[in-house]
């Protein structure tokens, strides 16, 4: 890695153009903990614990039952006279990164290199950029906290296993309501260039499993082809995702402004000349922060207990299953006017933006604390082959931060 050192200890220059030294420095570190979500992210956790302990913070970790995985919240107080010692920013961001399986990466994945004006590795951009800009800021929270200059306090919270379901953050969250603090407001700092995003969808993910009854393909009458059946259903899902991109609710603020289905795995059968007696498919439903899943959940069911009715008066041990697998709340932007106009106003950008994808957003937001989406780099970049952050977007989110920090700062 081609790097020459500035005068100034803090930053590095590359190309004739400085970036922030230490939040390069942080990337690179966390980018060389494999954290795939199914390993651990242990490593990296207590790698961070230790620096934040040295940093003489207290740090809360919380673990799934395996006690392989961990997450971590730590605060840095509010000043000895501050009112709001209870409540404070959240700064949030997931440990876990997607695999690289199959992918041809033109450098190793989880060590990070630097190729002309970016970062490369596993997590890049999704989203270990952020957390090293987080923590690069602590200390001079810190420093700020014990000269009783920090007039709410700062949280950070790191989370496991976002990327197969946000299972992580709902720990992290019960914490905070046990432990009575109320935050004013959190930044998920998902990759966003930097931009603010106030509301993305929600998304549940299902399974179903049609039960049939196996004959020879001789005697069709004497069977029930679970296939037909899950193709019948599949039929339906596709009627009702045309149906719900028609509703007059829409909202033309998301890049696809309306709410979505689509099947995306199928298989059943053994043998052409055998009626199959098992059919799976999944599907997926992303919805608009307004709607519910059971916008979508109590027709499939009428649907399904159509299909039954036909399936059971052939045979009654067979039927059809409904079975949700995965489930992140969508994030809605009620009550964060305040934290919009802050965010905005250190950003310089008065742009407000709604995304398809979902992330930890709607968590917060569920459990009552307004949040927006705003972190370096681009989801384009996120879980392809060479991820990539762009060293300039390091630079903003540094910017942006110490800027928040001084906005918490009393003058």
């Amino acid at each position: 890695m081609a790097m020459s050192s500035s005068n100034d200890d803090d930053n590095q220059t590359l190309s004739h153009v400085t970036y922030p030294a230490q939040s390069i420095d942080w990337l690179e570190r966390l980018i060389g903990f494999d954290t795939v979500s199914r390993h651990s992210n242990l490593a990296l956790i207590e790698d961070v614990q230790a620096y934040c302990e040295q940093l003489g913070l207290s740090v809360d970790l919380t673990f799934n039952e395996a006690k392989n995985k961990a997450n971590l919240f730590v605060t840095v107080p509010a000043g000895a006279n501050a009112d709001e010692v209870n409540r404070g920013l959240v700064l949030s961001g997931h440990t876990d990164v997607v695999p690289v399986d199959g992918q041809e990466w033109a450098s190793e994945p989880f060590t990070a290199t630097i190729r002309g004006d970016k970062l490369y590795g596993r997590g890049a951009c999704d989203m270990k950029g952020f957390i090293a800009c987080s923590l690069t800021v602590l200390p001079k929270a810190v420093e700020l906290s014990k000269a009783g200059k920090l007039s709410r306090p700062l949280h950070l919270a790191l989370s496991f296993d976002e990327e197969v379901g946000c299972l992580g953050a709902p720990l992290i969250l019960a914490d905070i309501e046990a432990r009575g603090i109320t935050p004013d407001y959190c930044i998920v700092g998902e990759p966003t260039n930097m931009t603010v995003v106030v509301a993305h969808k929600g998304i549940a993910v299902y399974r179903c499993r049609v039960h049939g009854k196996s004959v020879h393909s001789s005697l069709t009458k004497q069977g029930v082809n679970a296939i037909s059946y899950a193709s019948r259903l599949i039929g339906y899902v596709d009627e009702l995702a045309e149906e719900i991109s028609q509703r007059d609710d829409n909202d033309d603020m998301f890049d696809v402004p309306f709410s979505t289905m689509s099947v995306g795995t199928i298989k059943g059968g053994t043998a052409t000349n055998i009626v199959p007696n098992l059919c799976e498919f999944t599907f997926d439903y992303r919805n608009l922060p307004h709607m519910t899943q059971e916008n979508i959940v109590a027709p499939i069911q009428a649907k399904i207990a159509e299909l039954n009715a036909q399936m059971q008066a052939r045979s009654p041990e067979t039927g059809i299953e409904l079975i949700q697998e995965e489930g992140v709340p969508a994030m809605n932007d009620n009550n964060n006017d305040e934290l919009q106009t802050l965010i905005a106003a250190l950003t310089g950008d008065n742009e407000r933006h709604k995304v398809a994808y979902a992330t930890e957003g709607g968590q917060f937001t569920n459990s009552g604390i307004p949040t927006i989406i705003c972190g370096p780099g681009s989801i384009e970049q996120a879980h392809k082959a060479d991820e990539f952050v762009a060293l300039s977007e390091i630079a903003r989110c540094d910017e942006f931060l110490q800027k928040l920090l001084k906005s918490c700062a009393v003058s």
